[in-house]
């Protein structure tokens, strides 16, 4: 069966009874199940996508009872790769489908599994659905996904392999949320439309979320019609891609003239030119060599193709917002690795779906660096009296906090050059302990093996404990083991008979090694291990954020098979980390999901007991 194609357009619809879902960048696919036959998950050309997706057989088959009432099935969707509740990572996804090796499909599918994204249902029960309203088919899949507790809506936090899409009713308000997040678009569909196979229909409409490229042409390419460009990068012309499509045949023709006219080389069918014919491009992607999905916005006759350059490219890219501000983009931060501000802003923005989370609601303590490591840095606890007024803060203790809740206040902080993030371990409007964290603070980087050894340790104690625990860096010289906590239930006395625990726990296993020895001068090259740091009032280095150090360092979540000799902090800049990111996706997705489930009660009534 063909899918139901939606029609591009350069804006959703203002008028007509309309609901709206996010776009996501992955393979459309229709999911068929029949009684007593094989799982099928179809692509646009008709291949089964199951022998390279494996986790999402898998996954469907440990739910076969319960699936069994439903069946004849079928299902319509978005495999993906999510990289955040609203954006697929679809370069990744294409290395996936392209894997022909059946050892390295299992392997990648156990460590980043795919996603199946359902967004309609056009057979349940083996009755059709498709000449059904939307709204109808839209409730059904909503009941179907709450009878079998998967998600409503995505989040690469949940285990769970089929996840719903949710629709909205106000489009504006999910426009915001693409911008933020990097949707790839949003498609906007007829609330009284029926699916049509193999059509594409004006009642399912989609845009994009284009970004924008100011470029110069350096050449054209008769054997393919595609036209060239690049950009300054200081004297030295950088290509960033190619581009062909949304040129009118008078504007291609006006074009492809000039540049032969004016090429000051022609070999083998392709003409150069100079720097001189400025255009618009719109875009998806940019992958550090080609842009994805490039077509022709407009001439840029008012300016000068010096004007074209890699910085700018690079901030147009980042789409910061423009409340937030972003000046002095070319100002020095560190020296070695050279990080200019422009480099640190664009970090923040791409990693901010995965930051957020962890700011969301907490009373934050930033550390500024106005003229970057080189010169002095100040805590900053109370929010400026210039603050834009949608800066969010909470008073407490006679500070005024900033409360860091949307992207708009985390590139102003940004822009600010507020570079360390600290937060505390609860959240604002709350007395009760969100999360242990035990701090392992070797004397220096030559010990961080010390730090290697305690977090295996305590890995295994957490494991036979059945606690979910995360583990970073500490964007430093030591790593920080995370165990999450259900919100509003456990005190700081209570959490802390669990630290001084574990804490006494490792000394006792290796005293040679560790210590909670609070002067330095007494640790005698021991790891220290902070328990004390774990209290009301105190904070933590957020995730993600980077370290005012002369190196540039993140503060990086890792996966726990990370943890082994040889492991070093020094190899996670801000380049390393959004490329992690982006590869393998975030090792504390999973982090707020595990809060509910995490069994604390039983261990902390063990040392009650104890004690």
């Amino acid at each position: 069966m063909k899918p139901m194609l939606p029609v591009l357009k350069p804006a959703l619809p203002e008028t007509g009874d309309w609901a709206f879902e996010i776009k996501y960048d992955g393979f459309r696919a229709i999911l068929d199940w029949a009684k007593g036959k094989n799982i099928r998950l179809w692509s646009r050309n008709g291949k089964d996508l199951l022998p390279k997706f494996p986790e999402i057989r898998d996954f469907l088959q440990k739910y076969e009872d319960q699936l069994a009432p439903y069946l004849p099935l079928r299902l319509d969707g978005e495999l993906v790769l999510l990289e955040n509740p609203y954006k697929a990572n679809f370069s990744e996804l294409q290395s996936r489908g392209r894997m022909k090796s059946q050892e390295k499909i299992e392997q990648a599918a156990g460590q980043r599994p795919a996603r199946f994204l359902v967004f309609d249902v056009l057979c349940m029960q083996g009755a059709g659905m498709a000449d059904k309203r939307f709204t109808v088919r839209k409730e059904t899949l909503r009941d179907f996904f709450k009878e079998l507790s998967w998600p409503l809506k995505p989040d690469p936090g949940k285990t769970a392999l089929l996840q719903m899409v949710p629709e909205s009713g106000d489009s504006q308000a999910l426009v915001q949320t693409m911008k933020d997040y990097g949707s790839e678009g949003i498609v906007a569909k007829q609330k009284a439309g029926k699916w049509e196979a193999g059509k594409r229909s004006e009642t399912w409409v989609k845009v994009k979320n284009w970004k924008t490229a100011a470029c110069f042409i350096t050449a054209y390419d008769q054997n393919n019609g595609y036209y060239h460009t690049a950009v300054y990068k200081g004297r030295t012309i950088f290509p960033i891609g190619l581009f062909l499509f949304s040129m009118n045949s008078e504007e291609k023709a006006v074009l492809t003239q000039a540049i032969q006219n004016n090429a000051t080389k022609e070999k083998g069918g392709i003409y150069t030119i100079h720097p001189s014919i400025c255009v618009e491009l719109h875009y998806l992607e940019w992958d550090g060599t080609q842009l994805r999905e490039p077509h022709f916005h407009r001439f840029l006759f008012d300016i000068p193709p010096e004007d074209c350059t890699y910085e700018n490219f690079r901030l147009q890219q980042a789409a910061i917002p423009d409340e937030a501000g972003a000046t002095h983009i070319d100002k020095p931060l560190w020296k070695n690795p050279a990080v200019a501000k422009l480099d640190f802003l664009f970090y923040m923005r791409a990693i901010s779906a995965q930051m957020l989370p962890f700011l969301r609601n907490r009373q934050l303590t930033v550390i500024r660096y106005p003229h970057g490591v080189f010169g002095e840095a100040f805590y900053q606890k109370n929010c400026p009296d210039y603050a834009p007024d949608f800066v969010e803060t909470i008073f407490k203790d006679g500070i005024r906090y900033i409360v860091c809740n949307d992207l708009k206040t985390l590139m102003w902080l940004a822009n600010q050059l507020a570079v360390e993030y600290h937060i505390p371990f609860q959240t604002a409007r709350s007395r009760y302990v969100s999360e242990i964290v035990f701090d392992l603070d070797p004397p220096s980087r030559n010990e961080f093996h010390l730090a290697v050894k305690a977090a295996l340790m305590l890995k295994d104690v957490f494991r036979d404990m059945n606690l979910a625990s995360f583990i970073k860096t500490s964007g430093n010289k030591g790593l920080q083991i995370y165990i999450p906590l259900p919100d509003n239930r456990f005190t700081w006395d209570e959490t802390r008979l669990f630290t001084a625990f574990i804490a006494e726990y490792l000394v006792a296993k290796a005293p040679e090694s560790f210590t909670v020895e609070r002067l330095k001068k007494k640790r005698q090259g021991r790891l220290y291990v902070d328990f004390i740091q774990h209290a009301e009032g105190k904070t933590i280095i957020a995730p993600y954020s980077l370290r005012g150090h002369k190196d540039a360092l993140v503060a990086t979540p890792l996966g726990w098979d990370e943890i082994k000799e040889g492991l070093s902090p020094e190899g996670f800049t801000i380049e390393a980390v959004l490329e992690r990111v982006k590869k393998n996706g975030c090792p504390f997705s999973g982090y707020f999901e595990s809060k509910n489930s995490q069994p604390f009660a039983p261990v902390l009534a063990f040392l009650k007991n104890r004690s």
